[in-house]
């Protein structure tokens, strides 16, 4: 098998060149394209290259794990959100389809407007409530009318032991202050990029083993870590988990004060619920996502 891999510097595309590599060639590119080849074009910004480079890797499976990810600064800048997260996903699902090649998608949460309590499950209504979301909700639509053989994959709350994160802020800041305020009217589950990139290559897999079963297995699907929580519960389980994990660490943080989302106004509406229903994922693809507290944990562990 042929995987061509697209953002392979990014929080989850780091993750997917372990996870895929034991099913075969892994081409993986960022946007300067790959090191030991400079024809090869991972930049989504250059649709003609984009294109250039799948007719030339012929790969049996892309996994476009580069987006446009900046959901502030989208606002400012909404044609190339719609270049980066729309029109390049677009022409990745056309090329894919002249190969008879699978497609898989990394989209989010933000494709909803966050209204209720009720975790979202794949066929609700979209409405998006910023640019980032309605881009990665247009390159959803492309996909779907350019490639049958497809996998499109939500997510949201996504983290990574490497490089920036919020548990490693919330870290930061409770040493740094006796006192810290975190929005409790958000709710949703901390996904880690190793579970993300883990399941895409049980997924992948799982569809090549199974040829005559495209149909019924491509789709759109909804994937997250089990259970739920707020920004502030999750803060407030990364100082515990870090107090037990590091007794000696000089965390001054006493109280950790919840504050709804208005105290920190941002340029893009961000959704208060983030809940996905995950079952239909799960039930196609004989797989139990593990609660968020033991991907947490385990990034924890790692970066303390």
């Amino acid at each position: 098998m042929k995987i061509l891999l697209l953002g392979k510097n990014g929080q989850v595309g780091w993750e997917l060149q372990r996870s895929l590599a034991p099913l075969g060639e892994v081409i993986a590119l960022d946007r300067h394209g790959a090191s030991y080849d400079a024809g090869l074009c991972g930049d989504l910004a250059d649709l003609p290259g984009l294109a250039a480079t799948v007719q030339r890797v012929r790969p049996d499976v892309i996994v476009n794990a580069a987006a446009h990810t900046a959901v502030d600064r989208a606002e400012s800048e909404p044609e190339l959100a719609h270049a980066l997260n729309a029109l390049a996903t677009g022409v990745l699902a056309q090329e894919a389809a002249k190969l008879g090649a699978w497609l898989v998608h990394y989209s989010t949460d933000y494709v909803f407007d966050g209204h209720g309590e009720r975790p979202w499950v794949e066929t609700d209504t979209t409405a998006p409530l910023n640019v980032y979301g309605q881009s990665k909700r247009d390159g959803e639509l492309r996909i779907q009318a350019a490639n049958p053989r497809h996998l499109i994959l939500r997510t949201s709350w996504v983290y990574a032991a490497r490089g920036g994160n919020f548990a490693k802020t919330m870290l930061r800041l409770a040493q740094e202050r006796e006192r810290l305020t975190v929005i409790d009217d958000q709710w949703g589950a901390p996904t880690g990029s190793e579970l993300l990139a883990d399941v895409t290559a049980h997924l992948v897999r799982h569809v090549q083993q199974r040829p005559t079963e495209a149909s019924a297995l491509a789709g759109l699907y909804h994937l997250a870590a089990g259970g739920e929580t707020t920004w502030h519960g999750y803060a407030s389980h990364v100082l515990a988990q870090a107090r037990r994990l590091q007794p000696a660490l000089p965390i001054q943080a006493k109280d950790i004060a919840p504050v709804p989302t208005s105290a920190f106004p941002t340029p893009a509406r961000r959704p208060r619920n983030s809940r996905l229903d995950t079952a239909k994922l799960q039930a196609t693809f004989d797989l139990v996502l593990p609660p968020w507290q033991q991907g947490v944990d385990r990034m924890l562990a790692e970066i303390l």
